[in-house]
């Protein structure tokens, strides 16, 4: 099965008024029960109690509805007609054509390379904000309840540089590196948080054709080492506090570094380094490449074959490997991913919080500084009013930016979708009885591809203000999403959620369901920057013949199919070539195709294990069902060949584990409870009840658990910075607790 995009498959997103609520009402209540509404968007364990609906409540409720109705619905048809000739119906348009057509690899005519698109956008839009960052007003230590201190800030407005600001900054600090010794097309590495200066100094970089080499900010000092060495690096950008922290202690192991610049306000001297080591500030760079004599230097501009960033995976299923990407590379992704976002242009406005060591967040901005959005920085501890770090009475980052375009993986939106439900569940029985009204209308609603403005404006007004307000589109990729946060976020947010799918090997780039599309489950279809072929995969019992839809290993072609692993690690016959000369990366996960052209992912090659029994078990799906369970913060399936069943490790929610103690009059703190043998069968009772309402079958139901009070970080190298699991590691962790549930099976 091969399916490529086309330039028929695209389609344009009208903005419609709702359907009319009468119509609805008058099908609905003639079909269910409104008298006692019930709230499906958990298991059976988690739905909201049914509660009589008081008839006079009700009444006023369809009352309003039928008002509204009325004055909407001969406009509403006049409108559609117009447009139209008939009523549309986005819900079954076609999302993508299984016909031939030519991959899209240039943004702009002879923009070949990231410099020359960033120059062309800073010309067009010179004084238009582009990089921002938030003011530190103040920061203090908080005594928390436990009698530890935790930093929290005060923070005032974003502060913005220009387009034309952004590109002087980062020509000059390209300048002074090269001032400082740093020679083009040699590798340069990041060791950096998500900030402006991040981008100024990758953009710097890319002017002077340095090879960037990106290192999440959480690595441990042994993996900085090993990256460091490996690719060779002179110089490294990086920030004070990962430099005192992560970096000081492993110099001595990394013999050729010689020269550090630090991207924040710092002191000049720094005693106690070794004496080969120059330390400098990113503003000192700056200045240095200010000089005339620097800023004259020839400067040799980068080729579209050239490197532009050796970026590492994220180690979730081995040891992290270089994936070497080209400028033409990124330029095809950028061209893809825009493709999916309606009306992307300079309005725009993108907060950026995930690790820019990531693909995901990298190629995000990059798609927008290439449109001329503008970009305010973020951190996961400041981004929301009740974020960890911000101070009581302190406005979050996305309260203050109010973006309308964000991307976010998967654990986010389900915090986000705990978090809401939760304040649901305290409400009286009249709120959450109008809550459970307007969800379930809402969600018929787009389900059928209609609008409902005055629900979004009368229920879930306060919910979407947790964004910003303004947010349009919401892309989720890094992890599979589930249906459940999907519909809620689409519903409660006021906003499509674009889940797609792609990996480090191609740029990011694969598929992303399109803003209108509202079914779950599915990551969209392929972009028009590289097509998808599915490769029988005998041995699993996946074929192209499978009905009702075909079904394969992923297969991904394109422009966009990065150039294979630094140095020849991890398996280059991941990478091969077509006979037309395409670049294609084997992925390893297992796919299925639509009628429509939709892409769903359905297994992963290393994440199925065959039982001692004969079936194979799907540890990802049965992470993914799992996860919704209120009681399970974090959970990671296991299994081995030689057993007949599998066990998981869980992190529980602690509000949900206190209360279900409290229920059975188990009492003690976090760390007891999970200790307790009754507590652990009481959660896996709820677990195999939530498994069972998923429709697992019986072998894909853990059998045995093990409750962990800590929380998975990648600080401690269980998850990486997308929150992934790292199986081998958490396998080594829990090694004698996985003994303890194998024992005398």
């Amino acid at each position: 099965m091969h399916f490529i995009p086309h330039e028929d498959a695209r389609w344009k997103y009208w903005e419609i008024p709702s359907r009319p609520f009468l119509m609805f009402f008058a099908e609905s209540c003639s079909k269910k029960d409104w008298s006692a509404p019930t709230l499906e968007l958990r298991y059976t364990q988690t739905k909201m109690k049914q509660k009589d609906l008081n008839p006079v409540l009700l009444l006023a409720f369809h009352l309003m509805v039928s008002i509204y109705s009325f004055f909407t619905f001969i406009p509403y048809y006049i409108f559609t007609w117009v447009l139209y000739g008939s009523e549309p119906d986005h819900a079954i348009r076609k999302k993508h054509n299984p016909v031939p057509g030519k991959l899209v690899r240039l943004l702009y005519p002879g923009l070949d390379t990231l410099p020359k698109v960033f120059e062309y956008v800073a010309m067009r839009f010179p004084h238009r904000e582009c990089l921002g960052t938030r003011e530190l007003i103040s920061e203090e230590d908080e005594l928390q309840s436990n009698g530890k201190k935790f930093s929290k800030v005060v923070l005032g407005k974003y502060h913005w540089l220009s387009y034309k600001e952004a590109l002087s900054a980062a020509s000059q600090f390209g300048y002074g590196l090269a001032a400082l010794g740093q020679k083009p097309k040699h590798n340069i590495a990041i060791f950096c948080e998500t900030r402006a200066e991040w981008m100024l100094a990758a953009l710097g970089c890319f002017m002077q054709n340095f090879t960037l080499a990106t290192f999440y900010s959480t690595l441990g000092g042994p993996a900085i080492a090993q990256g460091l060495n490996e690719t060779e690096v002179t110089h490294i950008i990086t920030s004070t506090k990962l430099l005192e922290t992560r970096l000081k202690p492993i110099l001595v192991k990394v013999p050729k570094l010689h020269c550090i610049i630090i991207v924040d306000n710092t002191p000049t001297s720094w005693p106690d380094y070794p004496s080969g080591i120059s330390i400098h500030n990113m503003a000192d760079v700056q200045r240095l490449g200010a000089r005339p004599e620097n800023a004259i230097c020839e400067q040799i501009q980068p080729i579209t074959s050239d490197i532009a960033v050796i970026m590492y995976t994220s180690g979730s299923t081995g040891d992290p490997k270089g994936a070497m990407i080209s400028h033409s590379n990124i330029i095809a992704a950028i061209i893809g991913l825009a493709e999916r976002i309606p009306n992307l242009s300079e309005k725009d406005t993108y907060i950026g919080y995930l690790p820019l060591a990531h693909v995901l967040e990298l190629s995000a901005e990059l798609v927008c500084l290439a449109h001329g959005c503008r970009i305010g920085y973020s951190s996961p501890l400041t981004l929301a009013d009740q974020s960890a770090k911000i101070m009581k009475g302190t406005k979050g980052d996305v309260t203050i930016l109010q973006p309308t375009l964000m991307a976010a993986v998967p654990e986010i939106m389900d915090r986000l979708y705990k978090n809401v439900m939760a304040k649901v569940e305290e409400m009286n029985s009249v709120q959450q009885t109008l809550f459970t009204l307007a969800y379930k209308y809402k969600l018929d609603q787009l389900n059928k591809g209609y609008s409902t403005p005055l629900c979004d404006k009368l229920v879930f007004s306060k919910i979407r203000a947790l964004l910003g307000g303004r947010v349009r589109v919401l892309f989720s990729g890094g992890a599979p999403l589930s249906a459940d946060t999907q519909r809620f976020m689409n519903v409660c947010f006021c906003c499509p959620v674009g889940q797609g799918y792609g990996l480090t090997e191609t740029c990011g780039a694969g598929t992303i369901s399109q803003v209108w599309d509202y079914s779950t489950g599915r990551v969209g279809s392929p972009l028009v920057c590289c097509e998808i072929k599915l490769k029988d995969w005998v041995e699993g019992g996946y074929l192209n013949i499978d009905k009702p839809y075909p079904r394969g290993e992923i297969l991904i072609g394109g422009p966009n199919v990065t150039m294979g692993y630094y140095k020849n690690r991890g398996d280059q016959s991941d990478f091969f070539v077509d006979e037309s000369g395409q670049r294609w990366f084997c992925t390893g996960d297992i796919g299925e195709f639509h009628e429509d052209g939709c892409l769903k992912i359905i297994d992963r090659k290393k994440d199925l294990v065959k039982l001692q029994i004969g079936e194979y078990v799907p540890l990802g799906k049965v992470e993914a069902t799992l996860k919704n369970c209120p009681l399970v913060d974090n959970i990671c399936a296991y299994a081995k060949s030689d057993k007949t069943y599998v066990i998981a490790f869980v992190v529980p929610n602690q509000k949900h584990l206190q209360a279900l103690a409290d229920q059975y009059g188990v009492s003690g703190t976090l760390e007891e409870l999970c200790k307790d043998q009754v507590m652990e069968e009481l959660v896996l009772k709820v677990i195999t009840e939530a498994a069972v309402a998923a429709q697992l079958v019986s072998f894909e139901i853990p059998r045995k658990i093990h409750l962990s009070p800590d929380p998975w970080t990648s600080d401690k190298g269980l998850v990486t910075d997308a929150f992934k699991l790292k199986r081998r590691e958490l396998e080594m962790h829990y090694r004698n607790e996985i003994a303890r549930m194998y024992d005398g099976e």
